[in-house]
């Protein structure tokens, strides 16, 4: 029932216009766009060596997050959430149903994207299993603020948000502009979000070739522990 309600959601996503715009189009053109062109001092260094970490972990903000928080939102307005707890497919089922997803739409977006940025001239290093290791833990972090959003405040409330969230993290997340451009005061700051964690551990990895990053680490579990503790305190299914 699981595999199958998993299916159901993925297939729901890739038929979705706007989720696929959100979770594949953008990023895509995102790291098209800013590899081939000096519209922004990367500093030095290939600039999509330096992109290609931050688009991936754009990727896990946009499905695990954003897309995640809204699709979840309206499903618990229309009453989808309280109709598929009914069914045979007990609550914690739908949970990891969404979950095996999320994780399945991931899979496809870091597939395209890695595509791209080899084909651009890419040339990652380092250790995929700690790639995989701090791509996970991105995604619990996200997935349980995403969750916890969709949860409890209005559908329209939260279509809004969360859209309002990408757009602030994708300015100031490390995604695209270098932490070291803003204001120094500000830095330690914005070192601490998870979409900064997320980007810089990975690209201590492929870009810097170093072993699994603990400072990431940390402030990744941190979140993680943080969204799925409030969600599952907090999470409304009508």
């Amino acid at each position: 029932m699981i595999v199958s309600q998993a299916r159901y959601e993925f297939r729901t996503v890739l038929r979705n216009g706007e989720q696929l715009l959100l979770t594949l189009i953008i990023p895509v053109v995102l790291l098209a766009l800013f590899s081939g062109t000096s519209l922004l001092d990367l500093g030095a260094g290939r600039r999509v060596d330096f992109l290609a970490p931050g688009i991936l972990a754009l990727a896990v903000m946009s499905t695990a997050f954003t897309g995640q928080a809204i699709g979840t939102g309206f499903e618990r307005r229309y009453g989808v959430l309280k109709r598929l707890g009914a069914t045979p497919l007990p609550r914690g089922g739908l949970i990891a149903a969404k979950t095996l997803s999320v994780l399945a739409v991931e899979a496809v977006q870091a597939a395209v994207i890695c595509a791209v940025a080899l084909a651009l001239g890419w040339h990652p290093r380092g250790d995929p299993a700690s790639v995989v290791v701090l791509l996970l833990l991105g995604t619990a972090a996200f997935s349980g603020f995403g969750l916890l959003m969709a949860g409890t405040l209005r559908a329209e409330a939260t279509l809004a948000a969360a859209n309002l969230v990408y757009i602030l993290l994708l300015a100031v997340g490390g995604v695209v502009f270098p932490l070291d451009r803003f204001p120094g005061p500000v830095q330690p700051a914005l070192e601490l979000l998870p979409i900064s964690a997320l980007a810089d551990g990975l690209r201590q990895v492929l870009q810097d070739d170093a072993a699994l990053p603990g400072g990431p680490l940390i402030v990744l579990a941190v979140w993680a522990v943080a969204g799925l503790a409030l969600a599952a305190r907090f999470f409304k299914w009508e």
